[in-house]
């Protein structure tokens, strides 16, 4: 019930959310099915936005979906603090770290890197906005293939009729205080790693080996 909640949840901020994705040609997932990789280990992202606090928001709302879609997931709390100690304490840093020592630390069978490329609000008199896209890369940490890259785009609009007057205009000053407070890309996180891995811009992740289906790479 909790799984079906969490689904229900994502689906309707989905609903509410504009999702732009520009459709390139469908994937090539013949390196994922060759792979069959059982384990993802989902590391801090590399930050591209300004908003310091995107990498920690994406990272918090990736293991979700990539646990729903059926492979074992490393808990990304121990994954990074295991980085700490080792030196390695933001993305950048990360991705550039030998795929053969990080296998030799965790034996994990696939690594994803993720880049925040825009996150957070931004606001005008009458109407505000929050945005997060997301890059992934799963690479094979056996042989350092590539296995699939995406790339999702989602937002979340407010917009107020300057007709309504000081009232409404004030109303949407409180609005988007709150909404800095309570950081609402923490929130659109949420449906862009989920249509990230669901979908892409070029099709999603094929299913791992705990849930198979038609298009799982566990064939």
């Amino acid at each position: 019930m909790k799984k079906l909640s969490i689904l229900f949840s994502v689906a309707f901020i989905l609903l509410l959310t504009g999702c732009v994705q520009k459709r390139s040609e469908p994937y090539d997932y013949s390196a994922l099915i060759e792979s069959k990789p059982k384990s993802i280990l989902v590391v801090m992202p590399t930050n591209s936005s300004p908003d310091v606090k995107g990498s920690t928001s994406v990272l918090a709302r990736a293991t979700v979906p990539l646990a729903e879609l059926g492979y074992y997931v490393y808990p990304v709390a121990l994954v990074d603090e295991t980085f700490k100690q080792n030196g390695l304490t933001d993305g950048n840093a990360i991705q550039s770290a030998s795929i053969k020592k990080i296998r030799e630390i965790f034996g994990a069978d696939s690594i994803m890197y993720l880049d925040v490329v825009q996150y957070g609000s931004s606001y005008r008199v009458f109407d505000s906005i929050t945005t997060v896209e997301v890059k992934g890369k799963q690479v094979d940490l056996r042989n350092g293939k590539t296995l699939w890259e995406g790339q999702y785009l989602a937002t979340e609009g407010n917009n107020v009729n300057s007709n309504n007057g000081l009232a409404q205009i004030l109303i949407t000053a409180v609005s988007q205080a709150v909404n800095t407070v309570n950081d609402k890309g923490y929130t659109i996180a949420a449906p862009a790693v989920y249509g990230l891995f669901h979908s892409g811009d070029r099709g999603g992740l094929l299913h791992g080996p705990r849930l198979p289906k038609v298009n799982s790479v566990a064939k």
